[in-house]
């Protein structure tokens, strides 16, 4: 399964390196929305152009009409003209670039809204084969590499565009002998772009990659750095990030070098343009063909006609660089929604609780099971417990009763409805998770326990984290409820994250409850607390247990017993213990003749 997706993605990704025409208009279809500040910003580029334009043409005229007449009073008026046309070029310019950064900053965050949304709706199956540091990249390198081309190239390439046809018109009004002769060099030009712009697409699709993974380096490093610092390895860190980044490095100089090559080659072009236009001018003078003022405002316009045909070039490689970035974000944006409502999905306002699994097999990897015909009915208001070694399938039979993964055969029902027909917001609103490892938020103490219920009052969140004995340590610290946490809760102990994340479940006051050994990080007596509180949530309610230590499911209506992915005992403690099979081998093994 995962290969025949990795394969998937290989080839979508080699589609659109055949077509990044497609993906370029996909990436326009995010200026949809601005198509009028799109047109006031193309007025605005047209002007410009034409004043750049206009320019060249009125150094001509007051040359030729006004300083070899020693005309003061009509120099004059045309250098006021002048000015007022400099003045305009200013003023078009900068009421344009700031319409533009406008967009520019609408569009990238509509882009990363997009992304983050998708990313929210997205199964655990993706981000189990997409690596975190990557994703982060993508929503912020790639989205900025993009609005970086929107912001200014956009309205660079409709001006250059203008402009040079503007000149190029001017051009062949002056003298058409002199424009054809400036134009020799053009085929070359685009011969050149054509080459630089292929080289700096792969350059670009290679340096996009590995920045990508200097931010999975990077997010891996810092997450871990408690590890790393208590193994002693930050050389072994560094010398890895190192690597990693002299790959990007590597592939941001093979970018910058194409990007380096081609503006001189476009240069040398345009010299050999103002080159010609010398030598031709001289020759058409010669043979009174030519003014003095012609010349001089031919060679004006030579060279403003090679710097917009420059402009679009170097643009081509910023563009090369968006398009690289654009695949990345499609291709996260296109990809398919594994777990979803289905047309016609069912609601749930209030479950009973009744669970029941008919013949469950599931696979992380193809081949690989993980669950293999796992059959079971939990009644409403019983509690499960789920026992096992490692990597029995105990997390999994959680994962896909949360719809977290579908089921690869067989099915799973709450109230007698398939899973898969229910709406998943109402599947999962009855269920409260307490995992044995701890989530919590970078804010307040308050608002990671209001999390289970966003309506709640301060009231009700304080009154959660007393019945599940934190509310003692929460006051104690510095400002109490209003503490704010540092990122996942690591200014907390293990326990005292624990404590929380049981409050978070108690407000939220599921029909269903999940535990993941929540009582494993704490001390005893705390533990004792704990599980005093858990017994008056418990009570009424459908609760699954994942149990290690054996000690927390002496009261469970059923216990089943996984072993390589299998039920091979079920029953109750008691009974289970009787049977001397292997739920009693793990049973005694850790606590002995005299615990039973």
């Amino acid at each position: 399964m995962m290969m025949r997706h990795h394969t998937k993605m290989l080839a979508r990704e080699s589609d659109r390196a055949r077509n990044p025409r497609r993906t370029l208009r996909k990436t326009l279809t995010y200026l949809k929305p601005h198509k009028v500040a799109l047109a006031v910003a193309a007025l605005l580029v047209t002007l410009n152009a034409l004043f750049r334009i206009l320019g060249p043409y009125l150094v001509g005229v007051a040359v030729d009409r006004y300083i070899e007449r020693l005309d003061m009073s009509g120099l004059g008026q045309t250098m006021m003209l002048l000015l007022a046309v400099y003045f305009g070029d200013w003023l078009s310019r900068a009421v344009q670039m700031f319409i533009t950064a406008t967009i520019g900053q609408k569009v990238l965050y509509k882009m990363r809204e997009d992304i983050f949304h998708k990313l929210q709706q997205l199964s655990l199956r993706f981000f189990d084969r997409n690596e975190t540091g990557d994703l982060m990249s993508r929503l912020t390198n790639d989205t900025d590499a993009i609005n970086r081309t929107l912001n200014n190239g956009l309205a660079q390439f409709i001006g250059n565009i203008i402009f040079l046809l503007g000149v190029l018109v001017s051009m062949l009004l002056l003298n058409w002998r002199l424009a054809l002769v400036s134009m020799a060099v053009l085929p070359l030009m685009f011969l050149s772009m054509l080459f630089f712009t292929r080289r700096a697409r792969e350059a670009a699709r290679k340096s996009r990659r590995e920045l990508g993974r200097v931010s999975t380096e990077l997010e891996s490093s810092i997450s871990g750095v408690r590890v790393v610092q208590a193994f002693g390895r930050e050389e072994r860190s560094i010398d890895r990030f190192r690597r990693v980044n002299a790959a990007n490095r590597d592939a941001n100089v093979e970018t910058q070098t194409v990007t380096a090559a081609f503006a001189p080659t476009l240069d040398i072009f345009g010299t050999i343009g103002v080159a010609l236009v010398l030598g031709a001018g001289g020759v058409l003078y010669s043979r009174n063909l030519v003014t003095v003022g012609v010349i001089f405002a031919f060679l004006n316009y030579v060279r403003r006609f090679f710097q917009p045909v420059r402009a679009i070039g170097l643009l081509s490689t910023q563009v090369q660089i968006s398009i690289a970035a654009a695949e990345r974000i499609f291709d996260l944006l296109d990809e398919p929604i594994e777990i979803a409502d289905a047309p016609d999905a069912l609601p749930l306002e209030q479950a009973q609780g009744h669970i029941r699994f008919e013949e469950v097999h599931f696979a992380y990897e193809e081949e690989k099971p993980v669950l293999r015909g796992i059959s079971f009915e939990v009644e409403p208001g019983q509690t499960l417990a789920i026992v096992g070694p490692t990597g029995a399938g105990k997390t999994t039979i959680v994962n896909l009763l949360m719809r977290f993964y579908d089921v690869d055969e067989g099915r799973i029902l709450l109230d007698g409805h398939d899973i898969r027909r229910l709406r998943l917001d109402d599947l999962r609103r009855q269920f409260g998770m307490v995992l044995q490892d701890t989530f919590l938020f970078s804010t307040t103490v308050m608002e990671n326990i209001r999390y289970g219920r966003l309506e709640a009052s301060d009231e009700e969140v304080i009154e959660a984290a007393k019945i599940a004995g934190a509310d003692a340590f929460i006051r104690r610290l510095p400002q109490g409820y209003e503490t704010k946490l540092g990122e996942r809760g690591a200014s907390l102990s293990q326990g005292q994250r624990q404590l929380i994340a049981i409050a978070r479940a108690i407000l939220a006051d599921p029909r269903i409850l999940i535990l993941d050994e929540a009582t494993s990080n704490v001390d005893t007596r705390t533990e004792r607390l704990i599980q005093r509180a858990l017994e008056h949530l418990m009570a009424e309610r459908t609760s699954v247990v994942i149990a290690h230590r054996l000690s927390t499911i002496r009261n469970a209506d059923q216990v089943i017993v996984l072993r390589q992915g299998q039920i091979i005992e079920r029953g109750t403690h008691h009974s289970l213990l009787a049977a001397r099979g292997f739920y009693y081998r793990l049973y005694m093994s850790q606590f002995g003749e005299d615990e039973t």
